[in-house]
């Protein structure tokens, strides 16, 4: 048994000696060759074919992004004015209604009733004025009031008397007692001259508490009917004919749809580049194939310090009722135009985990750079950072590309003479 396994341990030291050599004359040959990655992207191989571009220019027009919410900006929650029986409601949800379109009617009998008492009541005190309706609002002057003309002419005649009657007592021709009685009758008529003053006024002053209650009588008939105030759409509908609501019920909820308001709130970092007047364009869910426009009308002066931003509202034409209050909006404010920046076609940027790069073409070899990409706009992507805008880039065969492989051009552009792009669009 020891003999067998010696002789198995040497077998086994023979042949791998034999592979260590085959090894070693095989490793020449394979270097003189040269592998496959060798020929296609070793220094010393065959040159990578790629077309080339000059960095381009182009302009863009830089965006804030934006989310907030349409609203209306006039509702009204309309209420009556006046307790009473609904007699009817011409309304229902949805209904498109102008200011001083009738909402609902109250059933007037009450309201009636209680004007004509209380025009009966000014009447009354028109009357004792010597007031028509023909004549001035105006109350006439005190003298002019017929109970204080009579009063006057009593004290005027009683004055008279008086003066009389001392003129013959002091000649002896009347007794003590007859003057007495016309100075007695003088004072009464005095006193009575003051009375009817001072009824007159009161009067004057109860004629303008009865046209108070007048008015107050005849709006509360107007008030039976119930009137839009603000045009707009029905959201509520909150009364039924033949209920009886008392005053302050609200019975309508009007919303205004045109225009509508965009509320949304934008971070503080672009509050230098908000201002009134710029373009709002914004989609809502149910539209997702449409966009909408709006313009910035307000534009908060402060900043929200827990959610670090500033409310802003635009304003947006709903004149086909499409849009609704309570859509939510996603969009962009278009704040300015940038012009003649740096860009790049797409097909010249290879991108991976997160970094962009472009191939750099220098004395017919390829320098790999980095750069930072901002808008994009019509297949080209805007260069913020990395480049000077006179390199030449490669735009084919990038996956082949690395620093230091030779590149063989075709179809070569002059660096820096790549066509101005158009287009317009980015952040």
């Amino acid at each position: 048994m020891r003999v067998i396994s010696s002789v198995l341990i040497s077998s086994v030291l023979i042949v791998a000696a034999i592979g260590l050599g085959c090894d070693k004359i095989s490793s020449p040959s394979a270097a003189a060759g040269g592998g496959a990655g060798g020929r296609g992207r070793g220094r010393g191989g065959q040159a990578v074919v790629t077309q080339t571009t000059g960095v381009q220019r182009m302009s863009v027009q830089r965006q804030v992004d934006l989310s907030g919410t349409l609203l209306s900006p006039d509702q009204a929650k309309v209420s009556s004015e006046v307790a009473g029986i609904v007699r009817e409601v011409p309304i229902q949800l949805g209904t498109e209604v102008k200011a001083g379109d009738v909402l609902v009617r109250l059933e007037p009998r009450e309201l009636q009733l209680a004007l004509d008492r209380a025009e009966s009541a000014l009447r009354q005190v028109e009357a004792q004025l010597g007031i028509t309706r023909s004549q001035d609002r105006e109350p006439p002057p005190d003298e002019q009031i017929a109970s204080v003309r009579q009063a006057i002419a009593n004290r005027d005649d009683a004055r008279a008397a008086f003066a009389r009657a001392q003129q013959l007592n002091s000649r002896g021709l009347l007794s003590q007692v007859d003057r007495d009685t016309a100075d007695t009758r003088l004072k009464v008529t005095e006193a009575n001259y003051q009375a009817a003053i001072d009824t007159a006024r009161s009067l004057k002053a109860s004629l303008q508490d009865r046209r108070a209650a007048f008015e107050l009588a005849q709006k509360k008939l107007t008030d039976a009917v119930v009137r839009a105030p603000v045009a707009g759409s029905i959201s509520e509908r909150l009364v039924q004919p033949g209920e009886y609501i008392r005053e302050n019920t609200p019975v309508a909820t009007i919303v205004q749809m045109q225009p509508l308001k965009l509320k949304t709130a934008i971070q503080e970092k672009h509050a230098s580049l908000i201002k009134v007047g710029q373009s709002v364009e914004f989609t809502v869910e149910a539209f997702p194939d449409r966009g909408f426009v709006g313009r910035i009308a307000y534009v908060s002066p402060a900043v929200d310090q827990a959610t670090r931003t500033f409310p802003v509202e635009a304003l947006v034409e709903n004149a086909s009722r499409q849009l609704k209050p309570g859509f939510f909006a996603k969009g962009t404010v278009q704040t300015k135009v940038d012009r003649d920046v740096l860009a790049v076609p797409e097909d010249a940027i290879s991108t991976l985990a997160g970094v962009s790069t472009v191939y750099v073409i220098e004395d017919g070899k390829a320098r790999q750079q980095q750069v930072t990409l901002g808008a994009r706009a019509n297949n080209l992507v805007e260069i913020t950072n990395g480049l000077k805008g006179t390199e030449s880039l490669a735009t084919t065969n990038l996956s082949q590309l690395a620093t230091g492989v030779r590149v063989g051009a075709a179809g070569d552009e002059p660096a820096g003479r790549g066509r101005r792009g158009g287009g317009e669009g980015g952040r």
